[in-house]
């Protein structure tokens, strides 16, 4: 069962976070409080550090400068947390091998692993697909196959990134309908997309970047309806930042 972000793992918080690689300069001294509650979605165009903030909030990429905290403490990732990539990679197993494998790696018992993967496949609604080998799967169902593996963790704190990048409208539904019922357990999604529409339907607070920097962070009404930056009016509108 996924159970509720414990209190004491959020909010989780960017200080000052700087990421540079080389002459690049990817994450440009955010400050950004991410609390328990609705999802919250990053937005703005390619380039402008979605990813690497949630790597960073995953401990993937080390801040150059700054710091990010969990509930107030420092290089204290809670265990209960899980990120799904764009592009994720399927094992050369079956669809309940790649779930059972990720339930291994989060030390569950091997006699609970078959019931629990058959649970979670069932939860992704890929029932009857348990034998299919994950790479004959097609794109949306590989998603949701990365979704099983990424919950396997049970997460409080669930991140993902551009999980419908590329899908078609039908798989990109699916995948929606299954945040907003993750997150209607309780877990706490973070997710980044291309796509306002979606930001749209799924956010309860809007984060907006733009070359690295926080341009704004609004709940998605006040957002939408009264952008408080030039750069939020103009992405809104559809116009390109550069």
């Amino acid at each position: 069962m996924i159970m509720r972000a414990p209190a004491s793992d959020l909010p989780l918080l960017f200080e000052g976070v700087a990421v540079v690689a080389g002459a690049v300069t990817i994450l440009d001294d955010l400050s950004l409080t991410i609390g328990a509650g609705a999802p919250t979605v990053l937005i703005g165009p390619n380039g402008s550090g979605k990813t690497t903030l949630l790597r960073a909030a995953m401990g993937l990429i080390p801040p150059t400068s700054g710091r990010v905290t969990w509930g107030g403490r420092e290089h204290a990732l809670p265990d209960r947390s899980a990120i799904m990539f764009q592009r994720p990679v399927m094992l050369r197993r079956s669809a309940a091998g790649n779930v059972r494998y990720a339930l291994a790696v989060a030390g569950v018992p091997r006699l609970e692993r078959r019931t629990r993967a058959n649970e979670l496949i069932a939860t992704v609604g890929l029932k009857g697909l348990e034998r299919r080998p994950a790479r004959r799967l097609s794109g949306g169902e590989q998603q949701r196959l990365s979704l099983a593996r990424a919950l396997a963790r049970d997460p409080a704190v669930l991140f993902l990134d551009e999980p419908t990048a590329s899908l078609d409208p039908a798989a990109t539904k699916a995948i929606e309908d299954l945040v907003r019922a993750i997150s209607g357990r309780g877990v706490k999604v973070v997710m980044s997309t291309h796509d306002l529409g979606q930001a749209r339907r799924l956010a309860g607070e809007v984060v907006l970047l733009h070359r690295g920097r926080l341009v704004e962070a609004a709940p998605a009404a006040d957002f939408f309806a009264h952008p408080r930056t030039e750069e939020g009016r103009r992405f809104i509108a559809g116009e390109l930042l550069v």
